[in-house]
């Protein structure tokens, strides 16, 4: 079954050492047919966004990102969607810095 993300909130259970993102950080997720939104802000985030496609539960999106330190970050992730025991989705993310050139990671999100 398809997972839709239209009015999830989701915080991130597990972050790469190079990551910017917590426990904190809040995204807000919106998704019309394929394409899916979200703006989130918190930790070292002042505001973000990203916006991409959902095609099978695998989420292909770009995001850009203003950080307290005013330092404006951007890139890409690929994603995989499931659900764990609880019933809430999990969405793990393989990211690539398309500003720091080199640096990639890989997250965890929980839906809360």
């Amino acid at each position: 079954m398809d997972i839709s993300l239209d009015n999830i909130r989701m915080h991130v259970l597990q972050t790469a050492e190079q990551g910017v993102v917590n426990q904190d950080t809040l995204f807000c997720f919106r998704q019309n047919g394929r394409q899916v939104s979200a703006e989130y802000g918190g930790c070292q985030i002042r505001k973000g966004y990203l916006i991409g496609l959902i095609v099978n539960n695998k989420l292909t999106f770009s995001y850009c990102q203003l950080q307290i330190d005013d330092k404006l970050d951007y890139g890409t992730s690929s994603c995989e969607l499931s659900r764990d025991e609880n019933n809430r989705i999990i969405l793990i993310e393989h990211f690539e810095w398309a500003s720091r050139p080199g640096e990639k990671g890989t997250n965890v999100f929980v839906e809360i």
